[in-house]
């Protein structure tokens, strides 16, 4: 009995890491701003994806184990921002279930307003997924259009911010 309990202290806090979501809020970009301006003297990691962009959902993976090796760094925060439809929350719910995702992901409700607020995070951003921004302070200090492979990603998140 005492191995039993000695066991599950020593793994509970890994549990406790890799707990994934079971809800999500949809938000505004309004919202959406606002969150990335409040987290400081932060590393903030947002990507924009869909459950239907293969692309985004092969480069998920990296994104997890990123923030797994990162989450317990007070300087470090990831955004998983879905683009998928309002009406197709319980997809994405079901999404982040099964593929495990252990970085905070909310809904970006804002489809009607899409050509307002994508400028608003890069001038010359489109609207493609997936898109890779990182801030401090509120200020981007980094865009990627397109899929990033671990090593980019790591690259990137050590030049940008010493972690």
């Amino acid at each position: 009995m005492k191995t039993l309990v000695k066991f599950l202290l020593l793994i509970f806090p890994f549990l406790m890491n890799a707990q994934v979501q079971t809800e999500v809020s949809l938000i505004k970009y309004e919202d959406l701003e606002k969150r990335i301006s409040q987290e400081k003297d932060k590393l903030v990691v947002v990507n924009f994806w869909a459950t239907t962009c293969a692309p985004c959902v092969k480069e998920l993976p990296h994104f997890i184990e990123v923030n797994k090796k990162y989450s317990q760094n007070p300087n470090f925060k990831m955004l998983l921002v879905s683009l998928d439809m309002a009406r197709d929350k319980q997809k994405v719910i079901n999404f982040i279930k099964n593929k495990n995702l252990n970085a905070e992901v909310v809904v970006l409700d804002d489809n009607k307003r899409m050509n307002t607020w994508i400028p608003k995070f890069q001038k010359d951003w489109e609207g493609e997924i997936p898109v890779t921004l990182f801030y401090k302070n509120g200020e981007k200090v980094f865009f990627n259009n397109g899929e990033m492979s671990l090593e980019e990603l790591e690259s990137a998140i050590t030049k940008h911010y010493n972690l």
